[in-house]
């Protein structure tokens, strides 16, 4: 089924659908990654209705069963989050930069309008950093670059944070001080990592608020993220690019500043300060920052 016409069918049907279905029917048209990607379980103990009742009302939406509403959802998604990079290559003939200019636009394009879409989590996000005791941001292999971004934006701005990446200890290690009064920022491109997943679950069974950054709401570590910001990574050359992930740490940490008002504000004025150390600047070639 097309999900325009099963959203235009919820929407015509919803007031004369008994409650546990309406509930159930609101749910699917305002959180499609979770109906997607979580199994019948996890939904239905979220909803507090019974795994049969799910797939009725799968059912009474035209479908075989509930497996067949999450494939339609999940492949809807997926389209969405990670567009074919075949469409975005200018025709043959251009030289490879323009090319490249051309998908790292199309990767921020599609990034901004994932972020756009979904401003509550960006509330939510601005939110939890700033009632959170630390900001632990993880990533690994490349991931762990944006991560690293994350946590030097945090620092700037003033907030306790923490980088977690793989070192002398692992991530399941480093992840046992992170408790409920804390946020967790998971950065996380393919090749998805087992480790990761682990150690967020691990985070998320302490109550600890978990925002994910990563392509898809197939990766793994969503299953246990509060908050989703996904970002386009597509690049013909060394897997995946990181220019997508890139903007949404600016964005996000951005509008984070923004919200914190004043206090940001001063936040900033104080690193700008630094730019007046002769012991490591040229003064007369222009400080900004």
């Amino acid at each position: 089924m097309d999900i325009q016409r099963l959203e235009d069918k919820i929407r015509g049907r919803l007031e004369h659908f008994p409650a546990k279905t309406r509930r159930v029917a609101e749910y699917i048209l305002g959180n499609s990654p979770e109906i997607a990607f979580h199994s019948i379980s996890e939904t239905a103990e979220k909803l507090s209705v019974s795994r049969a009742q799910l797939v009725r009302v799968a059912r009474m939406l035209g479908f075989d069963g509930y497996a067949d509403l999450k494939n339609t959802l999940k492949k809807k998604l997926l389209n969405q989050v990670i567009p074919s990079s075949s469409d975005m290559f200018p025709d043959a003939g251009t030289d490879t930069a323009l090319k490249l200019c051309r998908i790292e636009q199309a990767n921020i394009d599609e990034t901004y309008r994932n972020i756009s879409a979904n401003s509550e989590d960006v509330k939510n996000f601005c939110r939890a950093a700033l009632a959170s005791a630390s900001i632990y941001c993880m990533g690994w292999g490349i991931s762990s670059m944006p991560a690293e971004w994350l946590y030097t934006r945090f620092a700037e701005l003033g907030l306790k944070s923490v980088l977690m990446r793989r070192g002398s200890l692992s991530l399941l290690e480093q992840s046992r001080s992170i408790g409920e009064s804390d946020m967790l920022i998971v950065c996380e491109l393919p090749s998805y990592v087992i480790e990761v997943t682990e150690a967020a679950s691990q985070i998320a069974s302490r109550g600890t608020q978990i925002a994910a950054i990563t392509d898809s709401p197939a990766a793994p570590v969503c299953a246990h993220a509060s908050m989703h910001f996904y970002v386009s990574d597509n690049s013909p050359l060394f897997g995946s690019s990181l220019i997508g992930s890139m903007f949404a740490v600016h964005v996000l940490t951005s509008i984070l500043a923004k919200e914190m008002g004043n206090e940001g504000r001063r936040a900033l004025e104080e690193q700008k300060e630094g730019l007046n150390d002769e012991r490591i600047y040229y003064p007369s070639y222009g400080l900004r920052y």
